[in-house]
């Protein structure tokens, strides 16, 4: 699956931009897969998005519950996933994840590679790598 799109940025100051592009160039995709590196800046990426979809919830990674919940101002629901720890797919099968990407809401999924018969089949993948002066480059592939 090659990108379609890439952008560098070098300050937090640019993520509303950088949140705003994305949402955009994702058209209806709502399954957003990110990789990238411990420390990338895939947690405050979806903070970004989060704010631009007006979610008024705290958003902070669900490193130990699996999955957030958080509400718009306008009652919409988002998920937040994170699998860094789980250690197999029965893990993320118990909190019912297939419901939650069925459910036709935004998934924001951290550490998809541990989970990868679960995802499913159209999905936007966002990398995110670190750069030499501590800047960000973000690569979008859409998967139909």
């Amino acid at each position: 699956m090659q990108p379609y799109f890439s952008l560098s940025y070098s300050s937090p100051n640019e993520l509303p931009f950088v949140a705003k592009l994305v949402l955009r160039l994702a058209d209806a995709h709502k399954i957003w897969l990110l990789d990238g590196d411990m420390g990338a800046g895939k947690t405050t990426f979806i903070k970004a998005v989060c704010r631009e979809l007006g979610v008024e919830d705290i958003v902070q990674s669900p490193t130990f519950s699996l999955v957030n919940e958080y509400r718009t101002g306008k009652g919409e629901t988002c998920y937040h996933f994170d699998f860094y720890r789980i250690k197999d797919q029965a893990e993320a099968m118990d909190i019912g994840v297939e419901e939650y990407f069925a459910s036709g809401n935004f998934c924001f999924i951290e550490w998809p590679a541990k989970i990868p018969q679960l995802l499913p089949e159209r999905y936007l993948k966002i990398s995110i790598n670190l750069d030499s002066q501590n800047g960000r480059t973000l690569q979008l592939a859409k998967h139909e």
